[in-house]
């Protein structure tokens, strides 16, 4: 079985040309956590701990109530097809994080007001590219 993944080394994901933020947003806690909720607590409390592979998969597991004995088969079955990156994720898109994403595929975010998010928009030893827009 194919083995596809997520991840990006040396990369910085800048917002989507059409994010409406204009700084970094904590995303809003509703009734149960979304995507955007779990990806902003996993990034945030850990940063260049985890690689997007497991970022997209945990948000996955969470949304889906995957049981924690099914997990690792579960996690071969999500990656067997391809699944979208973070260049996807509402943080990039809606709230105004951008993910630097280290040489070992660790993943921090930034808030695109700040100092270092410039620095790293503008590193010329990074590839850097744009989150995925919203709208067409």
């Amino acid at each position: 079985m194919k083995v596809h993944t997520t991840n990006y080394q040396s990369v910085f994901i800048l917002v989507a040309d059409d994010c409406k933020a204009t700084q970094g947003e904590v995303p809003p806690v509703k009734n149960d956590k979304t995507i955007a909720n779990i990806q902003f607590d996993m990034i945030c409390e850990n940063p260049y701990k985890y690689t997007s592979d497991d970022i997209v998969f945990h948000s996955y597991a969470m949304k889906n109530n995957i049981a924690k004995s099914d997990l690792k088969e579960a996690r071969e079955q999500f990656f067997s097809k391809g699944q979208p990156c973070l260049r996807t994720s509402p943080l990039s898109k809606r709230y105004g994080w951008g993910t630097h994403h280290d040489g070992n595929g660790k993943v921090a975010m930034y808030a695109c007001e700040t100092k270092e998010y410039d620095q790293f928009a503008n590193d010329k030893q990074l590839k850097v590219i744009k989150a995925i827009r919203s709208s067409k």
